[in-house]
């Protein structure tokens, strides 16, 4: 934010069964920043769901192995956050950089983030 050496991540949990948002965390790319992750999801999801993530070294040191699946992108499995991460650049222009409603408070950033998600789980569920 401010300039291009700092550096957010949007850290996204969708529930693939009803295909809502159900964590969500701005931050670093770090361990951190997957601990906050995994601490926004309810905690039905942290005892019984399965995780299927990239392999990034991160989420390996956060989520128990018991609820953690490593998958590259041709097993399918991370398509659907895939297609959310593309519908959200699409929808919250402020994430793309060079657009005139490109905002350099990190507030207003994740207040765009936030009315999104609450628009696209009401939306999803009304389906």
């Amino acid at each position: 934010m401010g300039n291009k050496g700092q550096k957010l991540w949007v850290w996204i949990a969708l529930d693939v069964t009803i295909r809502q948002v159900v964590g969500l965390h701005i931050g670093d790319r770090s361990q951190h920043g997957a601990q906050a992750l995994w601490n926004s999801l309810p905690p039905v999801y942290r005892q019984c769901a399965i995780c299927y993530t990239d392999y990034w070294e991160a989420y390996t040191s956060v989520i128990p192995s018991k609820r953690h699946r490593a998958v590259g992108k041709e097993s399918g499995k991370t398509s659907y956050i895939e297609r959310f991460n593309a519908t959200l650049r699409q929808r919250v222009s402020r994430l793309v950089r060079k657009t005139l409603s490109f905002s350099k408070k990190l507030e207003n950033h994740i207040g765009a983030i936030w009315n999104f998600i609450q628009y696209y789980n009401h939306y999803i569920s009304t389906i």
